[in-house]
């Protein structure tokens, strides 16, 4: 069964964006993965077709309602769906390489693209609600966030990805940064191939790559180095 991702978002035609090229594309294509776009503003009950409204307690900007927003969700994604439900949320928790290995075997996920100042807390916790966020900082709504969630999943669901080894050494799924790349030319404005990697001495090769991984986390991601080691 293909991977479906449900979109819920008042932009839904901002899909399918990037994803409908490259690997995801072609993906979609075969039928590798499903994408069902919902219109939040459906749900609506008045004749605005309003969503949102002041914070309780006051403050700046607007909510998203947990009443229009639980009537979008319970369509998209009815009783005994067993799709985990994602609110793209600057609050949430970091987006990860594990977290993304474990939604790639799942049977998919409803996806809650947030807006405005943010969600009503009631239906986050009525809908149960898994709050992700793809870093520290502030996008004008979840869109792009969602986007970028499905893009890493995708590329992980079976025969995606041309070489499945091709992902095995990438950044983070062995707990480190990736090594260094190099190929043709053999001299690029004076720089050179390092000579282990045309030495045809595979365990130098291996060795040296991970040793370049290890000094380029402890350089740059002194916390993942950190886990990594477990100092």
């Amino acid at each position: 069964m293909a991977f479906r991702a449900s979109i819920l978002s008042l932009y839904p035609e901002m899909f399918p964006g990037p994803l409908g090229t490259s690997l995801a594309g072609r993906a979609l294509e075969r039928g590798d993965w499903d994408l069902e776009l919902h219109q939040i503003r459906d749900h609506a009950t008045d004749r605005h077709r309003s969503v949102d409204d002041t914070p309780a307690g006051g403050g700046a900007g607007m909510v998203l309602r947990a009443d229009i927003l639980a009537l979008a969700i319970d369509a998209a994604s009815p009783a005994g769906d067993p799709r985990p439900r994602l609110l793209m949320s600057p609050r949430g928790r970091p987006l990860d390489q594990g977290r993304v290995r474990e939604l790639a075997q799942s049977p998919g996920a409803v996806i809650v693209c947030g807006r405005f100042e943010g969600v009503d807390q009631r239906v986050i916790e009525a809908r149960d609600l898994e709050e992700v966020s793809i870093g520290d900082y502030i996008l004008s709504g979840g869109e792009l966030a969602a986007m970028v969630l499905l893009d890493a999943v995708i590329r992980l669901l079976p025969g995606v990805m041309g070489n499945a080894e091709s992902g095995a050494f990438e950044s983070f799924e062995t707990g480190l940064l990736e090594h260094p790349h190099y190929t043709r030319p053999r001299e690029f404005e004076g720089a050179g191939i390092p000579e282990v990697l045309t030495s045809g001495d595979h365990a130098r090769i291996d060795r040296w790559r991970r040793e370049e991984a290890e000094r380029l986390t402890r350089e740059r991601r002194p916390d993942l180095w950190q886990r990594h080691t477990g100092e």
